[in-house]
């Protein structure tokens, strides 16, 4: 491995977040996929990771300090955001 950090010295909810909006980026299309480097929508993969956000949210509700319940619901805006969008074109 690398001389740098290969992962943040802060755990907490925005690291959970993170995880789950990369992956579900890569199910809208917008993050290329690590695996095959293409760019392809997969709504209902995209749609699975919206979900878990939405649930994290829930469960951590009236739990998180203002910054972590800001940036939860910033991701999960924005994740639900692009997917109608997608889904207005047709895309989804």
């Amino acid at each position: 491995m690398g001389t740098g950090k290969a992962y943040p010295e802060k755990r907490d909810i925005r690291a959970i977040a993170v995880l789950l909006a990369t992956q579900g980026m890569i199910r809208l299309g917008e993050i290329p996929d690590p695996l095959s480097g293409k760019a392809a929508l997969d709504a209902e993969g995209a749609k699975f990771f919206i979900d878990l956000l939405l649930e994290l949210q829930g469960k951590t509700k009236g739990n998180l300090s203002a910054e972590e319940a800001a940036f939860l619901d910033d991701v999960a805006e924005n994740m639900q955001r692009i997917f109608a969008k997608k889904a207005e074109r047709g895309n989804g």
